[in-house]
């Protein structure tokens, strides 16, 4: 099984913690042509910053590493330069500027060097504006979508942030379950 076909598999799994229009250009950029692809590059630094961002959605806690840990913020520009169309991979890295701006016009500093604190307001800022525009896809929402895909199909989210049987495995359809227990997941 090739990447595009696992990775279209995990998103149909993952369909209802994703925005619909997420998963349609997912869905439909699975069979992007060669010339469509990797208009856009990203920087290192970039990573950086979607791990961060990342990171602010899915972060560490008790029980299981965050985003970050996971290896989110290499994900997600693979995916948005492999997988989605030339015109996204622009609006999406336009986005990421704009979200650099909106960091120093609010806060008077870049991303890297805000404090979480000011990163979670950043947040709900790119949330509200991005539910005001009614537009969608935008950077927010990829961000987003693609910070949940990328970290409940890494190792990570599948083994430590969910409860894990490895498959294959015996079939227990009266399974215990305590209240408060992690979701399951199977590889």
């Amino acid at each position: 099984m090739n990447r595009r076909e696992a990775l279209k598999s995990v998103a149909f799994l993952m369909g209802s913690a994703i925005s619909v229009t997420s998963m349609g250009v997912l869905f439909e950029s699975f069979t992007l042509p060669e010339t469509e692809k990797n208009h856009v590059s990203f920087s290192a630094n970039d990573e950086e910053i979607l791990a961060e961002f990342a990171d602010i959605i899915i972060p560490t806690t008790a029980s299981s590493p965050g985003a970050k840990a996971a290896g989110v913020g290499a994900f997600i520009p693979m995916i948005v330069s492999d997988c989605y169309p030339a015109e996204m991979q622009k609006m999406f890295a336009e986005g990421m500027k704009d979200m650099q701006a909106k960091c120093f016009k609010n806060f008077n500093k870049d991303f890297m060097t805000m404090s979480i604190e000011e990163r979670q307001k950043l947040m709900v800022i790119l949330k509200e504006e991005t539910i005001a525009a009614d537009k969608a896809p935008s950077f927010f929402l990829i961000a987003r979508d693609l910070t949940i895909l990328g970290y409940f199909s890494s190792e990570i989210g599948c083994t430590q942030a969910r409860e894990y049987l490895p498959v294959p495995g015996r079939y227990d359809g009266s399974a215990e379950y305590t209240p408060g227990q992690k979701a399951w997941a199977t590889n």
